[in-house]
C-alpha cells in the first residue's frame, strides 16, 4: 500500500487555520505576545491589524504579559534624538522624540529614572515629565513646592505598579547628612506629599521595623579621585535611581558624594551607612544598580598594575560585602590608566555598563547568572559613531500610561 505524501486538502480540516478565523478577543492576545519591536509594524499589514493596534482591549492584553525584554534608553553629551538598544534583537533603534521634549522651554529636560514601561525626565526648573518612550506620550507633573536651590538633591526615584503599568510614584531625597528629607509624588491623586524628615539609625544590625509594609531607599555615594579632570559624568546620572520591590519593601540606589551607602527606611523614616567597599582615598568609579529585586554595586578600581571591574552585593547575615561577578582579566586590563567613569543599569540578571573616559567608549553586557561579559557593537547614525555616557532600562509597554 502507497503511503500518499500530498498535503491534506482544506475540507479534511487540515492546514486551513489562519489568524483571520481567531475572534477578535483571541487575536489580540495572539498579537499581544510579539516583541514590541513589531508594533511599529502592525499598522502596515492590513485594515484588522490596524484597527487590533488602536483598540483598548489589545492595550489591555498587552499589560497581562508577565515581563518583556528591557530597551535601553542611551544618553549622550548633546542629543536631541531618543536612541535605544533592543536586548530581544541586540540592534539600535531610533525612536520618535517626544514633542513635549522638543518645546523651547523644555530642551533641558534629561532622563533621571525609569520604572516599568515610562522614563521620567527633570526639566531644568526641577519640574518633572513622565513619558512612554514607545508611544510618545507625556504628561509634565505638578510643580514642587519647595525650593529645590536651597536643598541637594540626592536621589530621584521611580517605581511602577506592575499589575496595570498605570500607577506610579516618585520619590525624592534631599538635604544633607544627617538632615535628610523624602518627598513623594503619587499618579493616583495627581499631587506631591509634603517632605517628611528621616532620623539617623543607631543600631544598623537591622532595618526591620514593627511595619509590614516598609519603603527602604538606598544611595551609593561616590568617592576618591573617581575620574580625569577631563571627563565629566553624566548629568542623567547624578542622581544615579533604580528602584527594586521585595518583601513589600520599596528600594531605591542612586548616587551622591559622600562617599557612603545609605539606607533610608521611609516607613520607620530613619537611616543608616554601610561601610564602604574601599577606602576613602582609593581611586574608583562606582555605581549601584537593581538586579532582581537586591542592591548590587559595581565597581572600577586600579590596584598596582592592574585594573578590575567586579559585582558586589551586601551580605546582611555576615554584616559585609560579598562578590558576585568580575570582568574577565583580558577586558579590564584595557581600562588601566584610562581614568575611566562607569555608568550601569539593571535589568533582570543583566548589568548594562557604559564605560568611558577621554580615550575610549564602550558599553559591556554582564549576565549575573552565566558570568559572562559581552561587549555590545557600536551605534552608528549617518555613517557617525555616537558615543554614549550613560543608560536607562525601561519595558517597552505601549500600555504604559503617563
Amino acid at each position: 500500500m502507497e503511503h500518499s505524501l500530498k498535503r491534506k486538502s482544506p475540507e479534511n480540516g487540515f492546514n486551513s487555520f489562519s489568524l483571520d478565523d481567531l475572534n477578535e478577543d483571541l487575536f489580540e492576545r495572539v498579537l499581544s505576545w510579539l516583541p514590541t519591536s513589531t508594533f511599529f509594524r502592525l499598522t502596515s499589514v492590513c485594515k484588522r491589524w490596524k484597527s487590533a493596534a488602536a483598540s483598548v482591549s489589545f492595550k489591555l492584553a498587552c499589560s497581562h504579559i508577565p515581563s518583556r525584554n528591557p530597551w535601553f534608553l542611551m544618553i549622550a553629551p548633546s542629543l536631541n534624538q531618543s536612541i535605544i538598544f533592543d536586548s530581544s534583537e541586540n540592534t539600535w533603534k531610533r525612536l520618535n522624540h517626544p514633542c513635549l521634549l522638543h518645546e523651547d522651554s523644555n530642551r533641558s529636560c534629561m532622563p533621571v529614572a525609569a520604572s516599568g514601561g515610562l522614563v521620567c525626565y527633570r526639566k531644568l526648573s526641577g519640574n518633572f515629565i513622565v513619558c512612554n518612550p514607545v508611544t510618545g506620550a507625556c504628561s509634565e507633573l505638578p510643580p514642587l513646592h519647595f525650593a529645590p536651590e536651597n536643598q541637594s538633591l540626592n536621589a530621584i526615584v521611580m517605581s511602577t505598579t506592575c499589575k496595570d503599568q498605570i500607577s506610579y510614584k516618585i520619590v525624592l531625597v534631599f538635604g544633607e547628612l544627617p538632615n535628610l528629607l523624602y518627598k513623594v509624588y503619587h499618579s493616583s491623586s495627581g499631587s506631591w506629599e509634603d517632605e517628611t524628615a528621616l532620623m539617623r539609625k543607631v543600631d544598623d544590625n537591622s532595618m526591620d521595623c514593627d511595619s509590614t509594609d516598609d519603603n527602604v531607599v538606598y544611595f551609593l555615594s561616590k568617592a576618591g579621585n573617581v575620574v580625569a579632570s577631563s571627563m565629566q559624568r553624566s548629568p542623567s546620572k547624578q542622581y544615579s535611581s533604580v528602584i527594586t520591590k521585595k518583601d513589600g519593601k520599596e528600594i531605591v540606589y542612586f548616587l551622591s558624594s559622600s562617599g557612603t551607602v545609605v539606607a533610608c527606611n521611609l516607613t520607620c523614616k530613619c537611616f543608616f551607612e554601610y561601610p564602604r567597599l574601599l577606602p576613602v582615598f582609593s581611586e574608583y568609579s562606582i555605581d549601584v544598580v537593581e538586579c532582581n529585586g537586591e542592591m548590587v554595586v559595581v565597581l572600577l578600581y586600579e590596584f598596582l598594575e592592574s585594573t578590575s571591574l567586579r559585582v558586589w552585593k551586601f551580605d546582611e547575615a555576615n554584616r559585609c560585602w560579598q562578590q558576585l561577578a568580575a570582568m574577565p582579566a583580558a577586558m579590564s586590563h584595557e581600562w588601566h590608566g584610562k581614568k575611566a567613569d562607569i555608568n550601569c543599569v539593571g535589568a533582570g540578571d543583566r548589568i548594562f555598563i557604559c564605560l568611558n573616559s577621554p580615550e575610549l567608549c564602550t558599553y559591556i553586557m554582564c549576565d549575573l547568572v552565566t558570568d559572562k561579559w559581552i561587549e555590545l557593537p557600536k551605534c552608528c547614525i549617518n555613517g557617525q559613531v555616537i558615543e554614549f555616557m550613560s543608560a536607562f532600562s525601561f519595558e517597552p509597554r505601549i500600555e504604559a500610561s503617563v
